[in-house]
């Protein structure tokens, strides 16, 4: 009789393992969780970086570009990793790095007109 109960509290009879199924049951959320995650937010973020890098790769002299800094400007010189960039009446240099996009002047021109019809 005592065998029996220690048998029924042990829950293993005969000495075997814990419930594999059980463990690996736990961990599926978990990796549910991380698919999730990978497809959601990282891979798209690798994918955005793809292409800035590849914009940023293929900027050449006359490219219209917005820095980081929210300046507007055409790249006027290139050496190396360094732009001259011209904002009308001024001209600056900044980084490769720091050119966040590039823009469409005439497209510009078109959208502030809409937003200005008084002029």
């Amino acid at each position: 009789m005592l065998t029996s109960i220690a048998y029924a509290a042990a829950g293993n009879p005969g000495g075997a393992p814990a419930d594999a199924g059980g463990m690996f049951a736990s961990f599926v959320p978990l990796i549910l969780m991380f698919v999730v995650f990978y497809f959601l937010l990282i891979r798209p973020q690798q994918k955005r970086a793809k292409q800035h890098k590849e914009m940023l790769n293929a900027l050449k002299k006359g490219d219209y570009v917005i820095t980081t800094g929210g300046l507007l400007g055409r790249i006027v010189e290139v050496n190396g990793d360094i732009f001259t960039i011209d904002l009308g009446e001024t001209k600056v240099r900044t980084p490769r790095s720091y050119v966040s996009g590039t823009y469409d002047p005439k497209h510009l021109d078109k959208v502030s007109e809409e937003n200005n019809p008084d002029k």
